[in-house]
């Protein structure tokens, strides 16, 4: 069951922002939360992955796989500010006319 536990929360921390940021601020919380049983080993080393390389490694995959985050977020209010107004917000999919 532990590396089920492993593996789902690589899983959330890649399809789900909002589980991420609530994981890197409190790990023990967000895992527990969500229902999945860590040991402390296993919790310590989930925490000590980084953070940018996960949410680079989100961003590789398609959108239709992640998660959708309807909270504003101060990450995604920083993304949205830098982020030129003429770019898509769809990950660049094309127009289907």
């Amino acid at each position: 069951m532990s590396q089920n536990a492993v593996e789902r929360t690589l899983g959330k921390l890649a399809t789900d922002e909002e589980f991420r940021t609530r994981f890197f601020e409190n790990p023990g919380a967000a895992t527990w939360e969500a229902g999945l049983p860590l040991s402390s080993v296993e919790l310590e080393a989930l925490s000590g992955l980084s953070r940018a390389a996960i949410a680079r490694f989100s961003q590789t995959l398609d959108g239709r796989i992640r998660r959708l985050c309807l909270l504003e977020t101060p990450s995604r209010a920083a993304r949205r500010k830098e982020r030129p107004s003429n770019e898509r917000s769809d990950g660049g999919a094309g127009d289907s006319t």
